[in-house]
C-alpha cells in the first residue's frame, strides 16, 4: 500500500506514536508499504516552527527532513500536476497545506492518513479516526 502521512501524523509517528491508532500505526510500520511525507508538510512545519506556534513540532523543517528519512519515509515533491489538482477539489477544507495533501493523494494515488475530520470528508482515500 502507498501511504501519505498528514503533517500531524508524520510528526506523531516520530514523537508521539501512541496518538496513532494501532491499525494505522501497523500500516505505517509495515515494511511492505511505501510511506510518503510531502514537501508541503515540510513547508508547513517550517512555518509553524519559525512562528513558534503552539501546534509547532519540537523540531525544525530542516531536522524534519532528516528525521523522516531516518524513519524510512519517502519524500514526495510538490509538482505542477499536484498544484493544478487543487482546483478540482470541492471546498470542504480551506487549509492550503491539507488541500495540497489531498490533491497529491488523489493524483498519485496514495491513501492519506489523517486525524482531521475535514480531510476525511474527501472520501475513501483518507484513512482516518
Amino acid at each position: 500500500m502507498r501511504l501519505l502521512l498528514d503533517t500531524h501524523v508524520a510528526i506523531w509517528a516520530l514523537v508521539s506514536p501512541e496518538l496513532i491508532p494501532d491499525r494505522l500505526a501497523s500500516l505505517i510500520a509495515d515494511a511492505d508499504n511505501e510511506v510518503f511525507v510531502s514537501a508541503a508538510s515540510i513547508w508547513e512545519i517550517g512555518i509553524k516552527f519559525v512562528l513558534g506556534k503552539a501546534s509547532a513540532p519540537p523540531f525544525s523543517a530542516k531536522q524534519a527532513v532528516s528525521y523522516f528519512a531516518e524513519a524510512g519515509f519517502i519524500s514526495l515533491p510538490v509538482t505542477a500536476v499536484h498544484a493544478a489538482a487543487v482546483e478540482d477539489l470541492p471546498p470542504l477544507h480551506a487549509d492550503p497545506f491539507d488541500r495540497m495533501l489531498i490533491a497529491q493523494a488523489i493524483s498519485e494515488p496514495l491513501r492519506l492518513i489523517s486525524h482531521d475530520a475535514r480531510v476525511a470528508a474527501y472520501g475513501s482515500m483518507v484513512l482516518g479516526w
